[in-house]
């Protein structure tokens, strides 16, 4: 995934002389090596583990946290439903709170 969204980034700039991905992933490997395809992988990653982990447990406590529906309750679909979309409500926001400035 980040070679690719490396070497579109590339494509944007107007006065980059490549024509397609193709070009410009094969320029990126000619002037900075195997590793210039993975350049700046390491911030994303740092940025999107913790809020995928924050929502994770939110998630996962959350859940816990709420009522067991019925299996045998004529509305069960519903309430899984509404409870699976709590859980990941929660697991957003406290994402998006815990991670963003």
């Amino acid at each position: 995934n980040m070679p690719l969204v490396r070497a579109t980034i590339t494509l944007q700039n107007p006065e980059s002389p490549v024509r397609n991905i193709r070009e410009s992933l094969r320029k990126i490997h000619a002037s900075h090596g195997l590793s210039g395809l993975w350049h700046g992988t390491s911030a994303g990653i740092l940025k999107t583990v913790p809020k995928y982990v924050t929502a994770v447990v939110v998630k996962d406590y959350v859940g816990k946290a709420l009522p067991q529906v019925d299996p045998a309750s004529p509305t069960k679909d519903r309430d899984n439903l509404i409870n699976s979309a709590i859980k990941s409500s929660a697991a957003g926001v406290a994402g998006a709170v815990f991670t963003n400035p």
